[in-house]
């Protein structure tokens, strides 16, 4: 009853003050936040936001892939979503004949859109609060074993149940505040999505990895795809047969743009975020995990760089792979440093110790010390996983032994040659030996050197197996279990310590952590002070791409149109960024920005690198996420890819 009575008071608890624009909502209790969304200028209802009665705001988003957003934007199943997203895909149809990804991609027919296998988007069709009957049937006095098996049993059944209706279903059952709350979520899946657009990357990329996590920023961040379906719109495997999906609703498009002080929220995907984590995790984050991670990274895309600048075919086959490296490995520095800034460790020990005092007395008293004690045992083992599957494990000839099914295609063996001798250098030097498997000290006595033994590996099939089998076991027998173990432990630890975190405060609006389901994030356009007498405006435009184009330079090398069509004048000021106070992490990629009365007039791309720390601290004065303008990705539609076409689909309002 205890837990019950808990749940009843966080549902509550959704109603009271958070702090500025913080927060990831769930949609199915947004009626909770309503009245602050609309007192911030929010023109419409929560039943417009989610319903599950009437098509709403939710019909017209997806999550698109395993990892982003996208969002309807016409009748017949116009997709929009980052180029970042679509990436891969534009990649995998580009050829040096053909390179989609350098010169953009537009289909001029149906009939030209290209077919993605494995791409899928899912439409979230409902959600529910279903704590009371996957906890049906606990007793305090079980184990925590036999909560787990309960959970499982009914959490399956609850799934079996919800899918069983219809067509294309998917369900997961998501544990929420570790635990003290799950909800159902019942999506539905299609399996026919085809690519209709895409500008250059020297657009959708513009600025590369020097610009990214950055502002000002000047990419065009957008790509198009669209959903098909069986001619009775359920989802269907790929064939020509296949029709346009109709969706329950696609979302209208404002060309009015935004200004400073502009409502604005997000509706997507966020993936993961850790707001209530234990001072020592944060710790490990900002003193251990980002800066070795950072260097190992930055030795691999220098190793990268350098045969992509030698070979156009080399760039087609890594520059999918070389933006999923940096795209974190930029983002942990600027949240390193936003961790260390906002004094967050020892701000979270004021806190930690304030909660203890609280404790005395309670069943919460201890829950500090037991978390520090688990993070001491956890961390140096935990060190060495991360190391390795950061070093040892991105070594492509390793992961290929053995393994049919792997991209030979995008694989070039002198940048992997390279990155052997530097990962292997790398681990050996950083890891130790302790934490090694005997073949790896056995094999690095015998050759004597790293560059004798990359050549005995790339040389023979069947070293490069042992060496794989030999470091997967270790690693998963040896190293993961242990780390699990602790694992497990902290997050049933955690399971307490968030309810006693609710309890102490019972004034704070407690939001679940991002878990790759959807969520409301809203706040307004503004700008930031990111140093001391630096002031930035919210709003970037084309004359910044024109001062930034450089020929010389691959990430911002515009295409000879931009430059004609602003030599010509009259575009100066179109916009292409802005920046808001919405609440984002990674998975957000591709969100719809929408406008006080729920129109188009952005899609998510980004955050800023001074506040990349807001999976862990929200800081409403430096936290921004960067979205590109709806009418710079319609500019681009019509005067880059010619394609005015589809904007005939498309719903304006202003």
């Amino acid at each position: 009853m205890k837990r019950f009575s808990l749940l009843a008071a966080l549902l509550a608890l959704w109603a009271l003050p958070v702090r500025a624009d913080e927060g990831m909502w769930l949609p199915a209790l947004v009626s909770q936040r309503i009245e602050d969304m609309q007192a911030k200028g929010f023109r419409l209802s929560a039943e417009d936001i989610y319903s599950v009665n009437q098509a709403s705001l939710k019909d017209a988003v997806v999550l698109f892939g395993s990892g982003c957003t996208g969002e309807l934007v016409s009748s017949e199943g116009l997709l929009f979503t980052n180029h970042h997203c679509g990436y891969g895909y534009i990649q995998k149809h580009s050829s040096v004949e053909h390179d989609y990804l350098k010169d953009g991609f537009w289909a001029r027919t149906r009939a030209d859109e290209l077919p993605n296998p494995g791409l899928t988007v899912r439409f979230l069709e409902r959600m529910e609060d279903v704590t009371a009957a996957v906890l049906k049937g606990y007793k305090e006095k079980m184990t925590e074993e036999q909560r787990q098996a309960l959970v499982k049993k009914n959490a399956d059944r609850i799934k079996a149940q919800a899918v069983k209706e219809g067509n294309g279903l998917k369900a997961s059952v998501e544990a929420l505040y570790y635990g003290n709350q799950y909800f159902l979520f019942v999506f539905r899946e299609y399996r026919d999505v085809r690519l209709v657009g895409a500008p250059p990357s020297s657009i959708g990329k513009f600025g590369g990895e020097t610009d990214n996590w950055m502002w000002p920023r000047h990419t065009g961040d957008f790509s198009i795809f669209r959903i098909y379906a069986g001619k009775d719109n359920l989802p269907a495997d790929y064939s020509e047969s296949n029709v346009p999906y109709r969706p329950k609703k696609s979302l209208r498009i404002s060309r009015a743009g935004v200004k400073e002080g502009d409502f604005t929220f997000v509706y997507g995907c966020p993936g993961s975020t850790q707001e209530y984590v234990h001072s020592e995790a944060v710790k490990y984050i900002q003193d251990i995990s980002d800066p070795e991670k950072i260097a190992l990274r930055t030795t691999r895309l220098n190793i990268m760089k350098k045969y992509m600048d030698q070979s156009q075919a080399v760039r087609i086959q890594y520059s999918s792979k070389y933006a999923g490296v940096a795209n974190a490995w930029k983002k942990w520095q600027g949240e390193e440093k936003g961790l260390r800034k906002n004094h967050v460790v020892p701000v979270k020990q004021a806190y930690e110790k304030r909660f203890e005092e609280w404790a005395q007395g309670t069943r919460y008293e201890g829950i500090i010390g037991r978390l520090t004690n688990l993070y001491a045992a956890r961390n140096p083992l935990y060190r060495a996983y991360e190391y390795y599957r950061e070093s040892v494990l991105t070594i492509e000839r390793l992961q290929m032994a053995g393994n049919p099914r792997f991209n030979r295609k995008d694989y070039y063996q002198p940048i992997d040659e390279e990155m052997f001798v530097a990962m292997m250098t790398a681990f050996d030097q950083n890891v130790e030996d302790v934490y090694k498997p005997p073949y790896f000290l056995e094999k690095r006595a015998q050759y004597g050197t790293m560059e004798a033994w990359r050549d005995a590996v790339f040389a023979d099939e069947n070293e490069a197996r042992e060496l794989s089998a030999a470091l997967n076991e270790h690693f998963n027998s040896t190293i993961a279990p242990p780390v699990a173990e602790l694992g497990k432990s902290i997050t049933l630890l955690y399971r307490d310590y968030m309810q006693g975190q609710m309890e102490f405060e019972p004034q704070k609006a407690f939001y679940p952590d991002a878990n790759l389901t959807l969520r409301v994030a809203y706040g307004k356009v503004a700008g930031y002070r990111p140093v001391d007498a630096v002031w930035y405006n919210p709003v970037s435009t084309l004359r910044g791409i024109i001062e930034k184009d450089n020929p010389e330079i691959f990430d911002y090398n515009i295409p000879q149109t931009l430059r004609d069509i602003y030599a010509q004048g009259g575009h100066e000021d179109q916009p292409v960024c802005f920046l808001a106070t919405n609440h984002t992490t990674g998975g957000n990629s591709g969100s719809p920005v929408l406008n006080a009365d729920g129109n188009l007039v952005g899609i998510n791309f980004d955050r800023v690198w001074e506040g990349t720390m807001s999976d862990l601290v929200y800081d409403p004065e430096i936290c921004r996420n960067i979205s590109l303008d709806v009418r710079y990705i319609l500019f681009i539609i019509k005067e880059i890819g010619h394609a005015a076409y589809l904007l005939d689909e498309m719903t304006f309002v202003d």
